[in-house]
């Protein structure tokens, strides 16, 4: 700090000590050079005031306040005596205004990272000390991310009236990597599974595809913690995980990283007991608790029983519940005791249920999802299974259900507040094969229409072998009756290798819930065929098919769904058993039943293991015989990836065909001659089976987690099989892998699936791709 007093007189006063004189009274206070700062800034902190007698000491004060506002570079007092009085100056020198910061240099952390750990801001004075601590700042947001060897130079540049701009010039270096992590004084754990518990990695050679191996001190941070959770989870209560021993190469481009742990002894849990504010017997609530006497001590073990208790009292109207554990450690006994101390606050109950962000659904259909009504007594759990019906109806983006205090202690509001997303559908879908190439389909779909939850559905296919189109409508709660209503109706032209087929109909379906998870439906079905075109070469028993008939059946269903979020699950299981009995009126009669179950297993880091599988059965009721497209085909995208469309099954009829060099069938194949060139190949019908199994098993990983990408890599097995056969027999395999994207053209899916054991006349592979737009 530099001052400057022009006191002259004051330097006489050592020489004067034995004199007496009268005291000088300070007549007037001045401020002067102030540009920018407000003097009544200044006037606030000077003690000095007129009328006072004059005193060296309160000077000095003053001006150490003055300093210390921080707006000054200089300061100047001039003390004018006159008969008896002093007129007072403090003369100032502002330092100069930070209009601009300018940051330079930086190339692997973002600018407005690096502002935002600065203390200089704009406008604001210019303080060394800022300075210094911006500088600190920056080289440790640097060291953080692993550069050590950073340096940060600083540039004022004088402006005009007193204005400045500072630069930041940043030399980044090179980004430290792990060469080594060791452990000293580890017995329980293992070196690798230690290393397992940290996101700090050391640096290999594939460490630019996965980010690791680099230097981030607050990861490490976290790390040294985990490690020491783990410890309290085995029961190492006394566990000590000393702070890294970091060592830098000289070039500091490599570091090696060595943890000291003083395990300590394992301890087991000993005596529990529960105090407080009991609204159970202390025995009935005991049972809550999965610790056991004698277990292994474990943290995590205590936190969730301590949840289970929160959560038994916060489902019962106590919202404010705190139950919160003590323990006393026994050096000798080798035991922890516990004590769950809780305190159940006062009862509450469900105040007004407001909704709100919903621009397009209408309240209703949000408000029947709630399992909570006014009035109620407060439960956790059944405001979370309100967040989650919601979520599952898959209308919104983001559903959040808060609670607020209400009119009252006893009361407390529900705020549920959505984000509404696009529920319509614009779909084309294409799959590629050697044998049947390009096709296409489209569909419009609306799964939330006119905001009533009404899923409507209107969809076709288009190509050079079929034609599809359907209209659908369903009511899931008709009439605001917890009871789904709705019709379809259809028409299909299909063209296959060895026929054409014509389908017009419709049904009228009726579901029934028993549970929230578990629902019924009941189909009544009726529609009118046509096989014509049928293949002259074609086996007898497709040749029989040949002609008119009509379907009247009724479909009976129950299912099941416990997945955790029912767009895109991740745990939970999906079952439905069916059964269709055809032969009420109409002239086609079997009956099909098909068990079909799908169950999701969450592994880590967001990989889901999926396991799918279906069984099927249909045999003929009376003298008919079942029709060929109630029988079981498989291959292709949705049941044994990597076999063509309805080509894994039983075959019935093989010929052999020529063909001329364009690829048409030669008339009279036992006599090619007159044609230039020919081409023998065999034929095959396939005929569906009266018996399916078949079971996918899916691995799915996130790619880019914020962009919906997923891979996938999978293997199934199946087969269908004809009356006489067995089920299990001559099971067919597939390996492959693919990607999935909710993409912002819609969900995209592309797989490519190998077949393991081609027979001769297949191809070797398979080749799906399906894309869809949201609207």
């Amino acid at each position: 700090m530099f001052k400057r007093y022009i006191l002259f007189a004051l330097c006489l006063l050592p020489l004067l000590g034995g004199v007496s004189f009268a005291a000088d009274i300070v007549s007037a206070v001045r401020v002067e050079g102030l540009t920018r700062i407000d003097v009544a800034s200044v006037q606030a902190v000077i003690s000095t005031k007129v009328g006072q007698e004059y005193s060296l000491d309160r000077v000095d004060k003053d001006v150490r306040a003055i300093y210390a506002l921080g707006y000054f570079k200089d300061i100047e007092v001039d003390a004018e005596k006159s008969a008896g009085t002093v007129i007072l100056k403090y003369i100032l020198l502002e330092r100069p205004l930070v209009r601009k910061v300018k940051i330079t240099g930086n190339k692997e952390l973002k600018s407005s990272k690096v502002r935002s750990a600065l203390t200089i801001k704009t406008p604001s004075i210019l303080h060394p000390k800022k300075l210094q601590e911006s500088v600190a700042a920056i080289k440790q947001l640097y060291v953080d991310e692993g550069f050590y060897a950073v340096e940060v130079n600083t540039q004022v540049e004088k402006k005009k009236n007193n204005e400045a701009t500072v630069n930041f010039k940043i030399i980044e270096g090179t980004k430290v990597t792990i060469n080594d992590i060791d452990f000293d004084g580890n017995s329980v754990f293992s070196e690798r599974k230690l290393r397992g518990f940290m996101q700090t990695k050391q640096w290999w050679i594939f460490s630019w595809l996965t980010s690791g191996g680099t230097y981030n001190e607050a990861m490490l941070e976290n790390d040294v913690a985990h490690i020491k959770d783990e410890y309290f989870n085995k029961g190492y209560v006394k566990v000590r995980v000393k702070q890294p021993l970091i060592t830098l190469s000289d070039d500091k481009e490599e570091m090696d990283i060595l943890i000291e742990i003083d395990e300590g002894a394992q301890f087991f849990m000993g005596k529990m007991s529960i105090e407080g504010d009991l609204i159970k017997d202390e025995g009935d609530l005991m049972k809550l608790i999965r610790f056991k006497t004698g277990d292994v001590f474990s943290r995590k073990q205590l936190r969730d029983d301590v949840k289970r208790l929160n959560d038994f009292y916060a489902d019962r109207g106590y919202a404010y519940v705190n139950v919160y554990p003590s323990t006393l450690i026994n050096k000798e006994q080798k035991t922890v005791d516990v004590t769950f101390h809780i305190e159940k606050g006062i009862e509450v109950h469900i105040g007004q249920i407001n909704i709100g962000g919903n621009s397009k659904t209408r309240d209703k259909v949000i408000r029947r999802e709630m399992v909570t009504v006014e009035g109620d007594l407060y439960s956790a759990a059944r405001i979370e299974s309100s967040k989650k019906r919601i979520d599952n109806l898959g209308f919104f983006s983001e559903v959040n259900v808060d609670t607020a205090a209400g009119d009252s202690d006893e009361i407390m509001d529900v705020q549920v507040d959505v984000k509404e997303q696009p529920t319509g559908t614009f779909s084309v879908g294409f799959g590629y094969s050697s044998v049947d190439g390009l096709i296409g389909q489209g569909s419009v779909s609306q799964d939330n229409f006119l905001g009533r939850a009404l899923k409507l559905n209107l969809s076709g296919s288009f190509g050079s072998e079929s034609t599809t189109f359907q209209f659908g409508l369903l009511d899931p709660y008709f009439m605001d009756k917890n009871l789904a209503l709705g019709f379809d109706l259809y028409n299909r032209d299909r063209e296959w290798d060895e026929y054409s087929k014509k389908s017009t109909g419709g049904d009228i379906k009726l579901g029934l819930p028993l549970t929230y998870n578990t629902r019924t439906f009941f189909i009544y079905k009726y529609e009118q065929n046509e096989i014509y075109d049928v293949y002259r070469f074609a086996s007898p028993d497709l040749l029989e098919e040949e002609g008119r008939s009509t379907l009247s059946s009724i479909y009976a269903s129950i299912s099941t769904n416990t997945t955790d979020y029912r767009p895109d699950p991740s745990r939970g299981y999906m079952s439905e058993f069916s059964i269709e009995f055809a032969g009420l009126g109409g002239t086609e009669r079997f009956a099909k039943t098909i068990l079909d179950h799908r169950h999701f297993f969450p592994i880590k880091w967001g990989v889901v293991f999926s396991v799918h599988g279906q069984l099927g059965f249909v045999h003929k009721v009376g003298d008919e015989e079942i029709p060929l497209d109630e029988r079981f085909y498989l291959g292709g995208l949705s049941t044994v990836r990597g076999f063509d469309s309805r080509e894994v099954g039983p075959w019935d009829w093989e010929r052999q065909v020529v063909l001329d060099s364009n690829g048409q069938l030669i008339p009279d194949s036992s006599d090619p001659s007159g044609y230039e060139t020919v081409e023998s190949t065999t034929e095959r019908d396939f005929i569906g089976g009266v018996k399916e199994a078949y079971f996918n098993f899916e691995l799915i990983f996130p790619l880019l987690k914020d962009a919906g990408l997923k891979g996938v890599v999978f293997f199934d097995i199946g087969n269908a099989w004809d009356q006489g056969e067995e089920y299990f027999s001559e099971m067919r395999y597939s390996v492959g892998g693919g990607v999935r994207w909710k993409s912002p053209l819609g969900p995209l899916r592309l797989e490519w699936g190998y077949n393991l054991d081609p027979e001769e006349w297949e191809s070797d592979s398979q080749f799906d791709f399906s894309i869809g737009k949201f609207f």
